[in-house]
């Protein structure tokens, strides 16, 4: 666990998931509304946010293959991360970062880098050394990845629908040695 003033950056086990499935989906539906590219098109309704949490994450988490971080700022959910660590055996050294969330209202206040720092200790602590992502070319993520040490692998033209008017953005895919 990682706190820094009024900012808390914490794992959550299954119940505590669990009982964060509300914030965690205003959280993510936040984040669709303004546009991100994490896997979900408008219209995008807080049911479908939340059922994301309930049957995507809550299983692997609860099966220990995925670590879920969130960040709190003075109390509330401002930012997620997780970590998928469920690779195939001949993997076992690889960790791939997924959904990096902040809220829109929290942006540009450390909350992202505080949560890829923990995610990067909690990979070491399980013994990982490459952690792999992908990324919307051109998103405001990108750089900040590239600033937090990751390379990129290559770029895939029209790998997704934008979220918004339906184009087709490429991704980046990015990684880092630990």
């Amino acid at each position: 666990m990682v706190t820094d003033r009024e900012l808390t950056i914490a794992a959550l086990d299954a119940g505590s998931a669990e009982a964060a499935i509300p914030a965690l989906g205003a959280l993510l539906h936040a984040c669709v509304q303004d546009g991100a590219s994490i896997g979900f098109v408008l219209p995008f309704e807080p049911a479908e946010a939340e059922a994301f949490w309930r049957t995507r994450v809550l299983p692997e988490v609860a099966a220990g293959t995925r670590l879920l971080l969130v960040a709190r700022e003075g109390g509330r959910i401002a930012g997620s991360a997780q970590l998928f660590h469920g690779t195939p055996a001949n993997q076992p050294h690889r960790a791939e970062v997924a959904k990096l969330l902040v809220d829109p209202a929290c942006r540009r206040r450390g909350i992202a880098r505080a949560l890829m720092a923990e995610l990067e200790t909690a990979a070491r602590g399980l013994g990982r050394s490459l952690l792999t992502l992908d990324t919307r070319t051109g998103d405001s993520a990108e750089p900040l990845y590239a600033s937090l040490g990751f390379a990129t692998a290559g770029v895939i033209p029209g790998y997704c629908l934008d979220a918004r008017d339906r184009r087709l953005d490429s991704t980046t895919i990015m990684y880092k040695a630990l």
